[in-house]
C-alpha cells in the first residue's frame, strides 16, 4: 500500500466514524476518493496554519515521502510535487482509459466572480487534478448558479446524481463551494441469478424485520472468519479482479457495533490479510441495495480539525488568490450506489449469467442483517467507497 493509499484508509475511517456517530442505525455511503481528491486541490491554494490542518485531517503528515504542496513564485505546476505528483499516479492506476468499469469522479470549486484567482492555482488544479474553479455570481444569479451546478454534477454522473443541491440551498453571501460527487458502474466477476433472488426477512433488531430482495449464487471466494469481534469478511470481485467489493458481516455473539469500534487501518488490514482471507466454497446471500446519501461536510471537517479554511478571519487561501476574504462556504458530498444481480450500479446485462456448480458442501455467507462494505481497487488498496447498510 503507498503512503497516498494508506492515508486515504485512514481519512475514510475519521470521516466514517464521525457519520456513524450520529446515525448508528441509518444508512451510510460516501466516497472518501473523491473527498480526498476534492480536499488535496484546496490544500493546493492554501497556505500557513489553515494548510496545516488540512494535511492533518488527511493524514498527510503521518507519511514520510508528502513534499510541501505550496506553489512558489511564477514557476509552473512542476513545483507541486509529493502528494499532487502522486495523486496522479495513483489515478492513473486506478482509472486507466480501457478499463473494465467506468469511475467518474466530478471535484469543481465554485468561487465568487469579484474575487482574483491567481492564474497559476487556476492552471495548477485543472492540470493536476483536470478540476477547475468555475467563477459564479452567488448574489445576484443565486438560483442560476444552483441549476448550474446541479446540472454540471449531474452530466458528470451519468444522470444518478441528481439535484445536488436543493432550492434554496445556495446562500447569496456564498463566497466559494467544494462539490464532490463520483460514479461508478462495474460487473461483478460472477453475477447474481436474477431466478434466484427471493423476498426474505433483513432482520433491524431483536424480533423487527423487513423484507429484501436477497440475491444469491454460489462459487469460489475468498472468505474469512474472524474471531473477535466475531464476524465473516467476504470478497466479491469484479469483472477482472481490479475492485472488489469487502463486506464485514457480524455472526454469532458478534454485532456491527463491536466491530465499528474496533475498525481501523490497522485492523481493517489485518482483517482483509491474505493469511485470513482464503479461498473457499461459499453460498452467498446478499441484498440489492440502492443508496444515494448527501452530506453537508462542514461540521464533520471542523470537527476533525478543519477549522480555519470555514473562518473569514483565518481561513489562508493566498496561493489560491491575491484577495482578503476568501474562505469555504461549503462542502457537498454526494454518493450513490446500486447493487444488484449484474454489479454495481443500475445496468441493463451483457452476456451470459456464469452457471457456478453446486457442491454438496459450502460455507455460507447470509447477510441477512446490518453489515459494512467497501469498494476498493485491489492493486492499490486504495478505498474508493465505503457504506454501512442498516436499514433497508
Amino acid at each position: 500500500m503507498s503512503a497516498l493509499s494508506a492515508a486515504n484508509t485512514e481519512f475514510c475511517l475519521d470521516v466514517f466514524k464521525q457519520l456513524n456517530s450520529n446515525n448508528t442505525s441509518e444508512n451510510l455511503f460516501f466516497s472518501p476518493l473523491s473527498l480526498f481528491y476534492a480536499l488535496s486541490m484546496i490544500l493546493l491554494g492554501a497556505r500557513g496554519k489553515s494548510a496545516g490542518q488540512i494535511e492533518k485531517v488527511l493524514h498527510y503528515n503521518q507519511f514520510s515521502g508528502f513534499s510541501k504542496p505550496e506553489l512558489k513564485g511564477p514557476a509552473e505546476c512542476s513545483q507541486a510535487r509529493g502528494i499532487h505528483s502522486e495523486f496522479a499516479v495513483l489515478l492513473s492506476q486506478i482509472n486507466p482509459r480501457n478499463s473494465d468499469y467506468t469511475l467518474s469522479i466530478a471535484n469543481r470549486l465554485y468561487g465568487k466572480k469579484a474575487m482574483t484567482f491567481h492564474r497559476q492555482y487556476l492552471r495548477c488544479s485543472e492540470k493536476l487534478y483536470q478540476a477547475r474553479l468555475q467563477a459564479v455570481d452567488f448574489e445576484l444569479s443565486t438560483e442560476e448558479t444552483r441549476k448550474s451546478i446541479n446540472a454540471w454534477v449531474e452530466s458528470k454522473t451519468n444522470g444518478k446524481v441528481t439535484n445536488l443541491f436543493g432550492e434554496g440551498t445556495i446562500d447569496p453571501s456564498s463566497v466559494m463551494v467544494l462539490v464532490s460527487a463520483i460514479y461508478f458502474k462495474g460487473q461483478w466477476q460472477n453475477k447474481f441469478d436474477e431466478q434466484e433472488t427471493v423476498k426474505t426477512p433483513f432482520q433491524l433488531s431483536v424480533g423487527k424485520s423487513v423484507p429484501v430482495e436477497m440475491m444469491y449464487q454460489s462459487g469460489v471466494f475468498k472468505l474469512a472468519f474472524i474471531k473477535q469481534p466475531q464476524m465473516q469478511v467476504l470478497e466479491l470481485p469484479y469483472v477482472n479482479n481490479k475492485l472488489s467489493m469487502i463486506i464485514l458481516l457480524p455472526v454469532g455473539r458478534g454485532n456491527l457495533e463491536q466491530i465499528e469500534k474496533q475498525l481501523t487501518a490497522r485492523t481493517l488490514k489485518e482483517w482483509t490479510s491474505s493469511s485470513n482471507m482464503v479461498q473457499r466454497e461459499v453460498e452467498v446471500h446478499i441484498p440489492k441495495l440502492k443508496l444515494q446519501i448527501k452530506y453537508d461536510l462542514n461540521t464533520l471537517l471542523k470537527s476533525l480539525g478543519m477549522t480555519d479554511i470555514f473562518n473569514l478571519a483565518e481561513a489562508d487561501f493566498s496561493g489560491m488568490s491575491p484577495d482578503n476574504g476568501l474562505y469555504l462556504s461549503k462542502v457537498i458530498h454526494k454518493s450513490y450506489v446500486d447493487v444488484n444481480e449484474h454489479g454495481t450500479e443500475a445496468a441493463a446485462a451483457t452476456g451470459e449469467n456464469v452457471a457456478v456448480k453446486r457442491l454438496p458442501f459450502r460455507d455460507q455467507f447470509v447477510a441477512n442483517h446490518p453489515f459494512l462494505f467497501f469498494i476498493r481497487h485491489v492493486c492499490t488498496d486504495t478505498i474508493l467507497f465505503a457504506g454501512k447498510f442498516a436499514s433497508p
